[in-house]
């Protein structure tokens, strides 16, 4: 990638707004007092539910705003890699409140589904127009920020969520107003419970695969081996891993055998051919490229303990 390329996509890249999350933070909070005072006095498990919800995205957008400005410290000694990946820490955290917020909804939903309780649907309502103003508006200032971090796109989701069972429940206390179908209530909650679970176990799979330093999905290990191996200079390259330091950066190490003896000055042309190949082509942010000749192992794709590879 040249220098005048990387200058044109550094300047597309922007920081994510802290302050945002603050005031996301802010509005989940008095969302979630104003619904738990609603399900309180309607009586509806729905509204309680559509609170809890709320409650676990004013931690999650709070803990959103504390990683990344712990992202931004500089690496040092102990932390050779920086701060960078609270954020995959923090995400993990908030997928798992989400799961087990959702198991709890969903244990109170089934002991109202058969013991059905009045409502009042009033209340219900207007809690639940309140609510759904203030997340479309969190959700409004958040938007531009959610494809920067996982760490923002999880507290997103978390409002999309909120967003969506808010008009649910709307639905259901219009439907209890005109019918007086309290059965619905315990039905919305499950419904709620559901796409918290899903959107939790979304996120939750992508912030472990980070932390397991797994290879990207769209990164194919096989063709940038056969990529590298058609330079006549190189015999083979292996010992090849990649892993995401962030939902954003990767990371590449392997060794490059080479067909002859060569001169430093000539390997550090092939180096920085191969590097540009990773970078531009396959969107490696860091490449590291052990050189070799006559190397006495295996030239195996992966590296592994065993001693025959």
């Amino acid at each position: 990638m040249s220098a005048s390329s990387h200058k044109r996509k550094s300047k597309h890249r922007h920081p994510v707004n802290e302050k945002n999350l603050l005031v996301a933070t802010f509005l989940n909070a008095l969302i979630a007092i104003v619904e738990l005072a609603g399900g309180i006095l309607s009586g509806s498990l729905a509204l309680f539910s559509d609170a809890l919800h709320n409650l676990s995205d004013a931690f999650a957008t709070f803990i959103a705003y504390i990683a990344i400005l712990i992202g931004k410290r500089g690496a040092n000694q102990k932390k050779t890699f920086g701060y960078k990946r609270i954020e995959i820490l923090a995400a993990l955290i908030n997928a798992v409140i989400l799961i087990v917020v959702s198991a709890f909804l969903l244990k109170e939903a089934w002991q109202r589904w058969q013991e059905p309780e009045p409502i009042n649907s009033s209340i219900m309502l207007v809690v639940a127009m309140i609510g759904l103003l203030a997340n479309v508006y969190a959700l409004i200032i958040l938007q531009k920020d959610a494809g920067k971090s996982i760490n923002v796109k999880a507290a997103y989701i978390h409002l999309i969520g909120d967003s969506l069972s808010s008009v649910v429940v709307i639905l259901g206390g219009l439907a209890i107003a005109l019918f007086q179908v309290y059965w619905i209530d315990p039905l919305i909650t499950l419904f709620i419970s559901l796409y918290i679970i899903r959107s939790g176990y979304m996120i939750l799979k992508e912030a472990v695969n980070i932390l397991m330093q797994s290879a990207p999905e769209h990164l194919d290990l096989g063709a940038i081996k056969t990529q590298v191996e058609l330079r006549p200079e190189v015999l083979n390259i292996h010992h090849m891993h990649a892993w995401m330091l962030t939902d954003s950066e990767i990371h590449m190490e392997a060794h490059v055998e080479l067909n002859k003896d060569l001169p430093l000055s000539q390997v550090k042309l092939i180096q920085g051919d191969i590097e540009r190949l990773l970078k531009k082509e396959h969107k490696i942010q860091h490449v590291t490229l052990q050189f070799e000749y006559l190397a006495d192992h295996a030239p195996s794709l992966i590296h592994t303990k065993n001693p025959h590879d």
